[in-house]
């Protein structure tokens, strides 16, 4: 049956209107998804997700290294910016704070930015606040976490993720 056959050419006062809603219901019905075609999706979609998940719940831990590094990069960027503006970057007491809300002590010719170079001060990926210093020992500011164990040094996702280490 082709098109033509389905279709009346002309809807003229004599067409069967209870012809054209059943035609239409079948047509309606034809358009679904079959229990099959559903199941055979499902299927798919487990394989995938069997294959898939594994290799990222494997890594959660570097990612947590990777989201640091990320953090310390773009907190690095409005510190920089930060100097541009205000001639100096934030004293250890001001802390990253100062990239949020202005600090009361900022040096003459100052232009701190209205609505400040952060949002808000991020945490490390394990929940504790990144570290601080300026002057730092490794050069004007060292911004750094203590990784997963959250104390100084350490090895593997234990070790200091810091503004000098993300060269190597």
């Amino acid at each position: 049956m082709t098109w033509l056959d389905a279709a009346p050419a002309y809807a003229g006062p004599d067409v069967d209107f209870a012809a054209s809603r059943a035609h239409a219901r079948r047509a309606a019905r034809a358009a679904g998804f079959t229990l099959i075609e559903v199941m055979v999706v499902v299927v798919i979609l487990g394989i995938l997700a069997a294959i898939v998940v594994p290799r990222i719940m494997s890594r959660p831990d570097e990612a947590r290294v990777v989201r640091a590094q990320q953090d310390i990069r773009a907190i690095g960027a409005a510190l920089d910016l930060y100097k541009l503006d205000n001639l100096a970057y934030p004293s250890t007491e001001q802390g990253l704070e100062a990239l949020v809300r202005k600090p009361a002590d900022l040096p003459a010719g100052a232009r701190y930015k209205s609505d400040g170079y952060l949002a808000a001060v991020p945490r490390d990926p394990w929940g504790t606040a990144y570290q601080y210093l300026s002057p730092g020992q490794h050069g004007p500011y060292d911004l750094y976490s203590h990784g997963a164990d959250g104390i100084p040094g350490g090895e593997a996702f234990n070790a200091d993720i810091g503004n000098w280490t993300l060269d190597e």
